[in-house]
């Protein structure tokens, strides 16, 4: 499954004003819990910071990938915000983070997990990508450089 096939427009948020790291991972576990019956909002914060608490998923050039597997979940769900300030995230280059992309995966789904992550890191190292979705002016037009990137490669 191609990420942006993960991705749907009320999982987006631009120009978020989150302005810490905790906050970001609060913003995200909200925009992943909505629609989730099954899915807790406090739980999927306590497991992406629990991931985050292993070491940063902040990849650098501003971007970070947020993600954990979940025991009550049965489906993968992505959720993307473009801050409207860079934030510290303990990234690898030490530089702000503006762009996050978060992946919640079932507990059992380590293929699929990894192979998400890999098409994360491939689109993310596009700085053309990038700096369109830095200069997207709202999730529609987010979601579809996403999904026009992914067509292409």
């Amino acid at each position: 499954m191609q990420v942006s096939q993960l991705l749907e427009l009320d999982r987006i948020s631009c120009d978020n004003p989150a302005a810490s790291k905790k906050r970001v991972l609060e913003q995200l576990s909200e925009l992943i819990s909505q629609g989730e019956n099954a899915l807790n909002q406090n739980q999927i914060f306590d497991s992406l910071l629990s991931r985050e608490r292993l070491g940063s998923t902040g990849l650098g050039r501003g971007v970070a990938i947020p993600h954990a597997r979940m025991k009550d979940n049965d489906r993968t769900i992505a959720a993307l915000l473009r801050l409207e300030h860079g934030v510290d995230f303990d990234a690898i280059d030490g530089q702000p983070v503006d762009l996050v992309f978060a992946l919640l995966v079932p507990e059992q789904a380590t293929e699929e997990h990894l192979q998400l992550l890999a098409q994360l890191a491939e689109m993310f190292s596009d700085k053309e990508l990038v700096e369109h979705l830095r200069d997207s002016s709202d999730s529609q037009h987010l979601l579809n450089t996403l999904r026009e990137w992914q067509q292409q490669h």
